[in-house]
């Protein structure tokens, strides 16, 4: 059953129209996913669904009394109050009584000159019929697993994010908009949004960046392209498929039409014969031809972004020994101790809040650990992608940002200038002189991302690189992370991201900080039951999965690259153990000092049983490829 239809809608703010006679039919019970590149018009076109916009020209029709709410991108600066008070004005005039009599009602024990007020609350909420709202607000913070009484702002980013939800959800809408709901939330979060989500039975319509969110949950993708809008029934896949065939279909339609314009031109050249009477009509359809050509919206070109890797660092990119840090007094991570080799590419998973920030700091130097110690390796040259884009200046212009004073940069040896460079992740010459502050979450990260790349680098920092990116420029960072050469260390909440890019992953889970082999899955399939108590070092487990394999499975990115360096390793501690035979083989060997003969003989069997651990872990991954 039909819900809401959009006909004809028209919006423009420039010389092309934002939204194009844009129709869309939601249906009852379905959860749609709207795609598009950054700066398309899907949060103008939420924002038209809400109601807070009204476009130029065209209807939205749907039936008496339908409700429509819309949890925004970003948490408003000026909402302050506790829990109740902010999902109570979800409910408008009267939701507003509700808040007051609620925090009225809460400091009457300590005021009790607010007797009077409490009354006056209590008798306007009794006019307008609201004393149900309350049972609805209580109804809607059970539901949501939320406190009302504690203070909205003292809460974490991800739980703002599910208070806002509840203050959507409080008027049991029959449409749900949500813009970009998992941004800023860790794995948990995500996951508990997905499963509350999913047993919700209002209509969906939402935008993300996450993959495996829209998996999990779309039922349609629709997708906003160069102002018209496509429906692509069916899963993410279905649509990935069916857009880069459309794609090509456009290619070679504009091809055809191309090759013809050019035909036309040419003969209009001609000069007189072009101009007789009996080619009239030749010639007027050559000018529609051309209409038609101007009227074209080319397909904006895609995101450009190539990494300067630097010179080789030491093989020890860096060692942490044993080491502890604290926040406010508060324990983050205790004795830890790590390893990062040249080429390791280290995911970095946990809670908000729980400290993986300050661990990348603490491993890089810039923060020294409460106790251990934390040693750098040689020649590094380390880039560093900071979640809070505290690096980009908001009243400097987005060239002068990049170029810091020059027009001409040195990208790969070779001189650029700075505009063809910013024209390369999006930003054509008008953008490129507009000041930081005037741009989209999305086209900062792209410039974060731009400025990063102008130097060269060899060990790679990221901070949750991927918040607000589009589709297509987070699968080319993916790319171009999945062939890098250097190191990365990434945090980040991208379930799949993580799995893609990864080849190990540091993981703060009850209290510890441990290290897993592979990316996020792997983890899940390695990391302690509940039933089972926690090893002290799940590093050295890291190798085998927590419950034996009984039937094989396609490999993870992580598992692949560890199956082709295994053969590597295996044949270097081959070689050692060689030496080492040959060296106690040698009957001089043992007129040496007992300590000496004692640690080269625990040497052998260690190394023996490392390669014995190795052989046995390459058989398992070699049986899953």
């Amino acid at each position: 059953m039909s819900l809401l239809t959009l006909r004809n809608i028209k919006l423009s703010y420039g010389a092309d129209p934002i939204l194009d006679d844009l129709n869309l039919i939601v249906e009852k019970g379905e959860r749609l996913c709207l795609v598009g590149r950054n700066g398309a018009g899907k949060s103008t076109l939420m924002k038209i669904i809400a109601g807070e916009i009204v476009p130029d020209s065209g209807q939205l029709e749907h039936g008496q009394g339908l409700i429509i709410t819309r949890l925004v991108q970003e948490v408003p600066h000026d909402t302050f109050g506790s829990v109740y008070d902010v999902v109570a004005q979800g409910l408008g005039e009267q939701g507003q009584l509700l808040a007051d009599y609620h925090r009225v009602l809460n400091l009457l024990a300590t005021q009790p000159e607010l007797m009077d007020k409490l009354e006056r609350l209590q008798q306007a909420i009794e006019a307008q019929g609201a004393w149900d709202l309350s049972q609805q607000v209580e109804a809607t913070l059970s539901r949501l697993s939320l406190d009302g009484s504690i203070e909205f702002s003292g809460l974490s980013g991800g739980m703002k994010r599910r208070v806002l939800l509840a203050q959507a959800l409080v008027q049991a809408p029959d449409i749900l908009l949500l813009d970009e709901p998992t941004n800023h939330l860790d794995v948990e979060a995500i996951e508990w949004l997905e499963d509350f989500l999913l047993g919700y039975s209002a209509t969906l319509i939402f935008i993300t960046h996450d993959r495996a969110f829209i998996r999990k949950l779309a039922t349609r993708i629709i997708e906003l392209d160069r102002g018209h809008l496509t429906s692509w029934p069916g899963n993410y896949e279905k649509y990935l498929s069916g857009k880069a065939a459309a794609l090509e279909a456009e290619e070679r339609a504009f091809a055809e039409f191309d090759k013809k314009l050019s035909q036309e031109e040419a003969w209009i050249r001609q000069g007189i014969k072009a101009r007789r009477t009996r080619n009239e009509g030749r010639v007027r359809a050559l000018k529609a031809l051309r209409r038609e050509h101007a009227a074209r919206r080319e397909r904006q070109g895609q995101v450009a972004m190539t990494m300067q890797e630097g010179t080789s660092s030491g093989r020890l990119v860096l060692e942490a020994q044993n080491i502890s840090q604290q926040y406010d007094g508060n324990p983050l991570f205790e004795d830890f101790s790590f390893t990062l080799w040249r080429g390791d590419k280290v995911g970095i998973l946990g809670p908000n809040g729980c400290g993986k920030s300050t661990l990348l700091k603490t491993l890089l130097g810039d923060l020294a650990p409460a106790q251990g110690s934390v040693r750098l390796g040689t020649n590094l040259e380390v880039a560093y992608f900071d979640q809070l884009r505290d690096t980009l200046d908001e009243e400097k212009t987005v060239i002068d940002n990049v170029t810091e004073g020059s027009d001409i940069l040195t990208i790969n040896g070779k001189p650029k200038h700075a505009i063809g460079y910013l024209q390369e992740f999006l930003f054509e010459p008008a953008r490129a002189r507009q000041p930081v502050k005037s741009l989209s979450g999305g086209e900062r990260n792209r410039l974060l991302l731009a400025k990063l790349f102008t130097r060269p680098f060899n060990l790679l920092v990221l901070d949750e690189p991927t918040n607000d990116l589009d589709a297509e420029t987070l699968d080319l960072l993916e790319e171009q992370l999945m062939h890098y050469e250097g190191t990365l260390l990434l945090v980040s909440h991208d379930r799949e991201f993580i799995d893609n890019v990864v080849t190990s992953t540091l993981v703060f889970e009850n209290g510890e900080l441990n290290h897993y082999i592979g990316g996020y899955q792997d983890w899940l399939e390695q990391r302690p039951t509940p039933a089972a108590p926690a090893p002290s070092k799940p590093e050295k487990k890291a190798t085998a999965p927590a419950t034996p394999k009984t039937t094989s499975k396609k490999l993870t990115y992580g598992e692949r690259l560890e199956l082709e360096r295994l053969p590597a390793e295996m044949e270097k501690l081959e070689q050692s153990i060689e030496e080492l035979e040959v060296e106690l083989a040698d009957p001089a060997f043992y007129q040496q000092e007992h300590s000496v003969i004692n640690e080269r003989t625990q040497l052998l069997k260690t190394l023996q049983a490392e390669l014995e651990q190795k052989f046995e872990r390459w058989a398992e991954l070699e049986e899953n490829e």
